[in-house]
């Protein structure tokens, strides 16, 4: 499973032939019962594929959007229906808050690897996730 957590919400897209799909918060936005094929599409080779999608321009923070987007999912026991072997968060690169550290924090996710390139950019998101991380640790 992959699950996208850009705002953009196009982590998905290649698995999906170019196609995009609806996001979590775009279905909570609607205001109508979501159902788990409102937010969970199939991909290529069988990989599920949801995105988490981003608040609204001036709303609110992208990290909190991924709060708000993870609930629906363990509501709806999405990863114990499905039981995928690895879920996968694809995290955007310009990460400026710890918001996006929220699926170990929630518990939805038991280890976390960064894949990033040498720049600079890349290094300050990896350090915020890992603050984002440690700080849950520590205050728990």
């Amino acid at each position: 499973m992959q699950i996208g957590c850009d705002p953009k919400s196009d982590s998905t897209n290649n698995l999906r032939g170019g196609k995009s799909i609806p996001s979590v918060l775009d279905a909570l936005r609607s205001g109508k019962r979501i159902e788990i094929s409102d937010i969970v599409y199939e991909g290529f080779n069988g990989i599920l594929c949801v995105e988490a999608g981003g608040p609204e321009p001036g709303v609110g923070c992208a990290g909190r959007g991924i709060i708000t987007a993870i609930e629906p999912l363990r509501q709806k026991n999405v990863f114990e229906e499905f039981k995928p072997d690895v879920v996968i968060y694809d995290v955007l690169g310009d990460v400026v808050c710890g918001g996006f550290s929220i699926p170990i924090r929630e518990g939805v996710a038991e280890q976390v690897y960064t894949v990033a390139s040498s720049d600079f950019m890349a290094i300050y998101a990896a350090n915020n996730l890992f603050k984002g991380i440690r700080s849950y640790a520590v205050g728990s």
